[in-house]
């Protein structure tokens, strides 16, 4: 019989801890000012193909070189002849503010603003991928090791201490030179070079390590606990265990982890891609962007600016929500600032 309040009526079930972090969720400012603006930038990028063909009107992977605009009435080149030294180079359209190359254009004559959303596109599916391939991996190899035990978790944790003595970026750039101009096949599946799929699996693997550890750490707390130390004892199978008491609490440990990891994959993606070892060619991201940009600093700035604060506000907002995501789920951690 549920308990009864002071007014003698029935109290309601105490909410589970997914609704309590709903609920904390939508009262948090914070956490609804940094979802909304999550929200419009993913919607921004899934609409690059519409804002492509009906707005700006290019292809943006497609070199403009020959192109022309129209400006106040006037056909304008968009690749404008310089006025340095002895005026023999070109130099891209700066942004019009227009419909059509709102950003400018870059060495390659090609349209910023839309370049901008599709790489946004790739670099939000190549963080989200690695986060989710990441997440996956340590909560196997987590749960593995802290359940089993014995050897299998001393197997388990020198391999994770083996990889986490690498620098992640070293280790990053190492894995995609040696993956770079090859083209895998698994059975009837064919991963070429230039696929996304080659920067997915390179940074969720690299990652695994800083994750898999502390949920480790969550599992043999949780196995040592009262309750579950009692389950066994009255004889409930293992798989049950798991089931019902270790992967509802390490499903929360994924959860607050999960923004920040994604917000250090798309970091990680951008700096790749600036080092020619992430996304390739005829793909595009913020960090390739950013690379092409770099001839451009002086002359056309916004060409690497546009993706800098692309890359920024992203990782500010997913730090943000991760932060009272973290709040709410990990009560201990605020008591332990």
């Amino acid at each position: 019989m549920p308990p009864a309040d002071a007014a003698g009526g029935a109290r309601p079930p105490p909410a589970g801890p997914w609704r309590r972090a709903l609920q904390g969720l939508a009262s948090s400012r914070t956490a609804v000012l940094s979802g909304l603006g999550l929200v419009l930038i993913v919607l921004a990028t899934v609409l690059a193909p519409v804002y492509a063909k009906h707005v700006a009107q290019t292809d943006p992977f497609r070199s403009g070189l020959s192109a022309k605009i129209l400006i106040d009435g006037k056909r304008s080149p968009v690749m404008e002849r310089s006025t340095e030294g002895l005026g023999l180079g070109v130099t891209p359209i700066g942004p019009t503010w227009g419909p059509k190359y709102f950003l400018g254009a870059d060495n390659q004559g090609r349209d910023v603003a839309a370049r901008l959303l599709y790489g946004g596109q790739n670099s939000l599916i190549i963080a989200g991928a690695a986060t989710l391939l990441c997440l996956v991996c340590a909560a196997v190899i987590g749960i593995v090791a802290g359940y089993a035990g014995g050897r299998v978790d001393t197997v388990l944790s020198n391999l994770i201490d083996m990889i986490w003595a690498f620098p992640v970026y070293l280790l990053a750039i190492s894995l995609s030179i040696v993956m770079l101009g090859k083209t895998f096949e698994i059975g009837p599946i064919h991963i070429s070079s230039s696929s996304l799929v080659v920067p997915i699996i390179i940074i969720g693997l690299v990652y695994v390590p800083y994750v898999a550890r502390p949920v480790r750490g969550r599992v043999i707390a949780i196995t040592n606990s009262d309750f579950v130390l009692a389950a066994r004892g009255l004889g409930i199978r293992p798989s049950r265990i798991l089931w019902r008491h270790i992967l509802p609490n390490v499903a929360t440990t994924l959860i607050v982890f999960a923004p920040m990891l994604m917000a250090l994959n798309i970091v990680t993606e951008s700096s790749l891609s600036f080092l020619s070892v992430g996304v390739q060619a005829p793909n595009a991201s913020w960090g390739t962007i950013l690379q092409d940009g770099q001839a451009l600093l002086y002359s056309r700035p916004v060409v690497s600016m546009a993706p800098g604060i692309a890359i920024m506000v992203t990782v500010m907002l997913l730090n943000l929500f991760g932060d009272v995501l973290r709040d709410i789920l990990d009560p201990k951690s605020v008591r332990g600032r």
